[in-house]
């Protein structure tokens, strides 16, 4: 339990909380600063434990229950504050992605098949990340806290395409993944009957 990976999801859930806490408080900068290093742990932590053989059984439910917990906390702050490009209906599809596939790994792994993260979920999680760090930056812009240098390497006119171009790409990605993996359960649980049948 207390190895490398699991340490860094721990450090994931304790950095998303203090960003819950700087995005009210209107320091997006540094609530930017706090969610890329949290996302990079996201990262690290999975390298680590395919690397050094140290997959665990409480790792592979913290790590996606953590991941869950900063994605959808950060859409839904994101949602309630004006001009972060990301609005209530989105944060909604988010979370109701991650509470129905929840609900369906859970359903498939009791029985005993494997359930896990398909490619087109790592691309999503990687689109949110994207979405929720121009989602900050876009706060950072419309109240004028940017740095001068972000300013000099993401100029306004480039911001303002990239923002709702990593906007949509989450959105459509979360869909997308969503209904990849309704395909999978609902194949499965046609599959179950006929396996259970005797032969």
């Amino acid at each position: 339990m207390l190895n490398v990976p699991n340490a860094l999801t721990l450090a994931r859930l304790l950095l998303s909380i203090v960003v819950f806490v700087l995005v009210p408080l209107g320091h997006y900068f540094p609530a930017l600063l706090v969610f890329i290093v949290a996302c990079s742990t996201d990262w690290v932590d999975g390298y680590w434990a395919r690397r050094f053989n140290q997959v665990t059984q409480l790792g592979r439910i913290f790590d996606p229950f953590v991941d869950k917990i900063i994605v959808c906390g950060l859409f839904v702050f994101l949602a309630s504050e004006k001009g972060s490009g990301i609005t209530a209906w989105m944060a909604v599809v988010v979370v109701a992605r991650e509470l129905l596939v929840t609900a369906l790994r859970g359903f498939i792994e009791q029985s005993g098949s494997d359930f896990s993260a398909k490619m087109a979920g790592k691309l999503k999680m990687v689109f949110q990340c994207l979405a929720g760090g121009f989602g900050l930056g876009a706060l950072m812009y419309a109240n004028e806290t940017v740095p001068g240098w972000l300013v000099t390497i993401l100029p306004p006119a480039w911001f303002q395409i990239l923002l709702p171009v990593t906007v949509w790409l989450a959105v459509l990605s979360t869909i997308y993944s969503g209904l990849q993996y309704i395909v999978v359960a609902a194949k499965h649980i046609v599959r179950e009957p006929n396996n259970a049948a005797p032969s």
